[in-house]
């Protein structure tokens, strides 16, 4: 259990009281998540929801993961995700057990979900509001108005196949790849997104426009599986949100209602060891000394680092490790945090600057390995949605760019990352904050090499494997070990993959065969 102290700071309010008949655990069986990031805490919520004791350890003083944050000067700075889409897949876990997720979190509505800019003037409003989006595709190409159409067609069929029926299946045998194969087929899988958005839509921009969702889960838009294209479908109908405080207020929640139910988050913890008896994974032992023993054990800590380091002392640890090693992983990012003296309401809260290139600067990333001298920039400003996030007449903003991760990209980011973050507060400034330089009151950076130190993330992947698709379903690390029998993996790197909804599908996935395996 988190101590009275860090609760009080962290959660700022007390939690509520537990729900009827969550008091005693229905099974007996115990369970240990390995790292509270939303996937890991989803999980959780899960398991405690049917009656399985749950432990959630955390190496950090916070819980999150990859949705971490920062106070600093009186800026609160989340370090991602910012997206959030397909809210009921969130509601759900509270509705494990009637419980109502506006107890703990207020979502608010983002609109427009993005505003995308090109380096010659050119703005395009992204909405969900058809009359609206059409306008504004017809305003760059009349003539793609149609296209969009078909587009939203395609989208809506892989939206149902690959999201609502495959998402939160686990993929356990390549029989369960043989059946899904008739509609991947049918669907076209093995293009690419952008290839397939080129196939409804004639300008350029508008296939940059309706393609670039790829990125947010560490997928290029040139390679990744056209089922992704499944995201549009996800935004248009569940809309974009935003946690009031922030991604880390989502958190929050989750880890309130999970400790309301009986479970408990030790932070401050890092876990150095699964130990194992035969095909059996039976302690789990963090760097402190604590040590304790469970009826299964689920990791949501990176891929790699869950078998190379935490089942170094197994056969089937170090193998696996080299494995996962031999696949492709995701780039990492370059983000730039900073406050600034002032308010910005004509910036929305999600802007895209794109560069001058498009496929060449994805192949920069994903293939050369290089640092280019453009870059397409993701811009999150939430002060013009959550005005608390930064002092009153001030606003929080961070720029965020793809860069190749460190097993392509090697580089001194102590020399180089003050450098690229002075480029990048350039590029915002040229572009939208002239004096931005002079209003600047905080700002920091974090590179690929922390993705690395602070989240052993492998070659400092900001979102595990690459989601193309011979590493998707089947092909992607299975949400049970094929070797240590209660062994589980939740999170980016398992199926179905990166972003909020991919991880709370891992998480539902996992859920189902622990629930099931413990009351066997």
């Amino acid at each position: 259990m988190i101590d009275s102290d860090r609760q009080t700071s962290f959660l700022e309010q007390e939690p509520a009281p537990a729900p009827p008949g969550t008091a005693e655990p229905a099974t007996g069986k115990r369970a240990c998540v390995i790292g509270a990031g939303i996937g890991g805490l989803a999980l959780a919520i899960r398991l405690q929801s049917a009656g399985i004791t749950t432990t959630v350890v955390e190496a950090r003083d916070k819980p999150g993961g990859r949705a971490y944050y920062w106070e600093r000067d009186g800026f609160t700075f989340d370090a991602g995700p910012t997206v959030i889409t397909d809210p009921a897949c969130l509601r759900e876990l509270w509705a494990l057990s009637d419980s109502d997720m506006d107890a703990d979190v207020e979502l608010m509505p983002v609109a427009p979900f993005y505003r995308l800019n090109w380096p010659d003037g050119t703005v395009f409003d992204y909405s969900n509001d058809e009359t609206q989006l059409n306008a504004e595709i017809a305003r760059l190409n009349p003539a793609d108005v149609a296209g969009y159409q078909e587009f939203l067609a395609y989208s809506e069929a892989v939206h149902r196949e690959g999201y609502l029926r495959l998402g939160s299946v686990p993929f356990l045998d390549f029989r369960a790849m043989i059946r899904a194969a008739p509609a991947l087929l049918q669907h076209q899988a093995w293009r690419s997104v952008y290839s397939m958005v080129s196939r409804y839509i004639e300008d350029e921009r508008l296939r940059e426009a309706f393609s670039f969702h790829t990125l947010l889960v560490g997928g290029n838009p040139m390679k990744t599986s056209a089922i992704y294209a499944l995201i549009h479908k996800l935004e248009k109908d569940g809309g974009v949100w935003w946690a009031r405080g922030g991604t880390n207020r989502l958190v929050a929640g989750m880890v309130r209602h999970f400790e309301r139910l009986g479970g408990t988050v030790r932070l401050g913890e890092a876990v150095c060891r699964v130990h194992t008896v035969g095909n059996r994974a039976t302690e789990v032992e963090t760097a402190g000394g604590w040590r304790e023993t469970f009826d299964a054990v689920a990791s949501n800590a990176d891929i790699v680092h869950t078998y190379r380091d935490l089942l170094r002392g197994t056969k089937r640890g170090p193998a696996r490790a080299r494995s996962l090693a031999r696949k492709r992983f995701s780039p990492s990012l370059f983000v730039v945090h900073f406050g600034l003296e002032g308010t910005w309401p004509g910036i929305p809260h999600h802007t895209i600057l794109f560069g001058p290139r498009y496929k060449g600067l994805l192949d920069d990333i994903y293939e050369n390995g290089v640092l280019p001298a453009d870059f397409s920039i993701y811009l999150h400003h939430p002060t013009v949605t959550d005005p608390a996030m930064a002092p009153p007449g001030r606003s929080t903003f961070y720029a965020l760019v793809p860069v190749a991760h460190q097993g392509k990209l090697a580089v001194d980011w102590d020399q180089v990352g003050p450098m690229l973050e002075r480029r990048i507060l350039d590029e915002v400034g040229r572009r939208l904050i002239p004096d931005i330089h002079d209003r600047i009151v905080t700002s920091f950076h974090y590179a690929p090499r922390d993705f690395a130190l602070d989240l052993n993330a492998h070659l400092g992947s900001a979102f595990s494997l690459e989601p193309i698709l011979t590493q998707s379903a089947w092909f992607r690390a299975h949400n049970r070990d094929d070797a240590i029998a209660n062994l589980y993996l939740v999170g980016a790197g398992t199926h179905p993959g990166a972003g909020i909804p991919g991880v709370v599908g891992s998480a539902k996935a996992t859920a189902g065969l622990m629930i099931a395996d413990l009351s066997a």
